[in-house]
């Protein structure tokens, strides 16, 4: 994908994205409809891939707003992407946590794999990389986030794995690679792990 790109002349919110945003709208106080200035600029990075100039106008307008104060919200958040990104957006966090797990590798598995770059994007508009701050999934790091699924205990290899298969159009199922449940200790749980309940004391009966 190129470093040059063209932003669209007019952007509109199509009928079913329009819809949401109306109901997104209702859901504020008379006088406060502003408030919902966050959600419309999703809604228009997911319609379009991105958020270009004449969407965030689109924006203002339907929430009559001064443009340069929606502008001033697009340029502050870093999930909007203010030019074209691939359709798997990649989000390697480096934060400690995941940095001392081993996200060098993962980033390096990212620049093998693709032959790019943090803040760079594939030829073929196919992925981008960039880097993130905390992902808020520690405990399961390293990190990996694509589009809007987590992948999770991740190193140089399973990434190498998971960047082929959506290469090939195949998505794997989001979550520990590893199989890990939800946040268990990383070799399986250490307690509770043998209880039989059916061996246990009724309830009301003591013990002699």
């Amino acid at each position: 994908m190129s470093a040059e790109f063209t932003q669209p002349a007019t952007f509109a919110f199509d009928a079913d994205h329009d819809a949401k945003a109306n109901r997104i709208i209702a859901r504020y106080p008379e006088g406060r409809q502003q408030s919902a200035v966050l959600p419309l600029l999703d809604l228009a990075q997911r319609q379009h891939g991105w958020l270009p100039r004449a969407a965030m106008d689109h924006v203002a307008a339907k929430l009559k707003m001064a443009p340069i104060r929606v502008y001033e919200v697009a340029t502050f958040y870093t999930m909007f992407n203010l030019k074209p990104v691939g359709r798997y957006f990649l989000q390697a966090c480096t934060t400690t946590p995941c940095w001392l797990r081993g996200s060098d590798a993962v980033v390096g598995a990212c620049r093998k794999v693709l032959g790019i770059g943090v803040g760079e994007s594939t030829p073929d508009g196919l992925f981008s990389l960039v880097e993130v701050e905390c992902l808020g999934a520690c405990v399961n790091a390293p990190i990996l986030q694509v589009n809007d699924d987590f992948y999770e205990d991740l190193d140089g290899p399973a990434t190498e794995r998971l960047l082929e298969s959506l290469r090939r159009g195949e998505v794997p199922p989001m979550g520990s690679v590893t199989g890990r449940q939800a946040s268990a200790p990383a070799g399986g749980p250490t307690t509770l792990d043998s209880l039989s309940f059916d061996a246990a004391p009724s309830a009301g009966k003591g013990t002699e």
